[in-house]
């Protein structure tokens, strides 16, 4: 801990200066660089607040230890024994809780992301289950009080989708959803079996941080464009002109096909957002999966043939197989109650990282 506490100095000093930085007229004036500053300003706050707390926990039960040597009246001492007994139960909890705030951050934890789900194994019924997983990660995000839009869609004659692509926009989706890469898998008796048989089918998950121009600049001769006119429900204005958007960026073969907006244009833009934040994710898959390799109890947040968790209806049961939890809540998780789950994988990733960093400073 004296190690976490040396760097806990630096940070509250540094605090302390980002604090005085949002006062200063010629920062509050520039508005990207008071964005900056009030940025790192949230993200240190509670560790510095916890900091402050354990100092202020250990002076007390210094200044309390002299009381219990020095002080002559009993009723004082005896007070000064039952604030230290309680100080000391709390303060390993706090120690714990700054080693956690202390971990090395995902750079994309704060990022908003856009997440596609497709209809796997399993023909009409894994395009159902594709559109149930929609449903309720649409009520998971109203929980949070995140905001969905959808960005493209292939349903299904069924009412299902092959296909479907959101964006998520809010505080830190990243950070809880980036668990949900992976097969998801699905048994259930399909509307369509007359013989009450149990059915196992699948839908993927891929869920990609949303970069901006900063993040990632593509090379417009990397960019093939192609213009089409749209087809499907949409009233007079479609077919009427080209204004579907179809991009290939070449060096990787990731293709984009844009047609839910009112103008080539808002497709183009559309379909560039989600173009970059495709080959963002095909690139820092390749490293992740290198770096996964070094750490093989990572919970697994990259590989989508990886079967993450699968859903039994006849049980009411969830079980998510990377850390081997299994919750009879199914129709809860289904309407949105995912917390239990997500929690679940942060606390075991968090551990496994407290391991790993205890192992290399021993």
């Amino acid at each position: 801990m004296d190690k976490v506490m040396a760097q806990l100095e630096g940070l509250a000093a540094h605090y302390e200066e980002l604090q005085e930085m949002m006062a200063d007229p010629e920062v509050i004036n520039d508005t990207k660089r008071y964005m900056e500053v009030s940025k790192e300003e949230a993200d240190l706050r509670e560790v510095v607040q916890k900091y402050k707390k354990y100092k202020a926990y250990q002076k007390e039960i210094a200044d309390n230890k002299k009381i219990i040597s020095d002080e002559s009246d009993a009723d004082l001492v005896e007070m000064a024994k039952e604030e230290n007994s309680e100080l000391e139960k709390e303060l390993p909890e706090l120690e714990e809780q700054i080693r956690i705030l202390m971990l090395p951050k995902d750079p994309n934890d704060d990022k908003d992301i856009i997440m596609e789900i497709r209809g796997a194994a399993g023909g009409d019924e894994a395009s159902l289950f594709a559109g149930d997983l929609l449903r309720m990660y649409e009520k998971y995000a109203e929980r949070q009080g995140w905001k969905v839009s959808m960005v493209d869609s292939e349903p299904t004659e069924v009412g299902g989708y092959k296909r479907v692509a959101i964006m998520i926009t809010g505080d830190k989706v990243y950070s809880k959803l980036k668990y949900e890469n992976g097969a998801h898998r699905v048994q259930r008796i399909p509307v369509t079996e007359s013989q009450g048989r149990v059915h196992t089918s699948t839908a993927t998950v891929a869920v990609m941080p949303e970069y901006e121009q900063v993040d990632i600049d593509l090379d417009p001769k990397d960019i093939r464009v192609d213009v089409y006119r749209s087809s499907g429900a949409g009233g007079q204005h479609i077919n009427k002109t080209s204004s579907a958007v179809r991009m290939t960026h070449l060096p990787t073969g990731i293709v984009v096909a844009m047609q839910d907006q009112r103008s080539q244009q808002q497709n183009r833009e559309k379909a560039m957002q989600i173009l970059k934040s495709r080959v963002y994710d095909y690139y820092e898959t390749q490293n992740r999966d290198k770096y996964d390799a070094k750490r093989k109890n990572a919970v697994g947040t990259g590989d989508r043939s990886e079967r993450i968790r699968t859903y039994n209806y006849p049980q009411n049961r969830v079980t998510d197989h990377r850390i081997g939890l299994t919750i009879n809540k199914l129709d809860r998780v289904m309407n949105g109650e995912l917390d239990e789950i997500i929690d679940a994988l942060i606390l075991y990733n968090q551990t496994k990282q407290l391991e790993e960093l205890a192992d290399k400073n021993a």
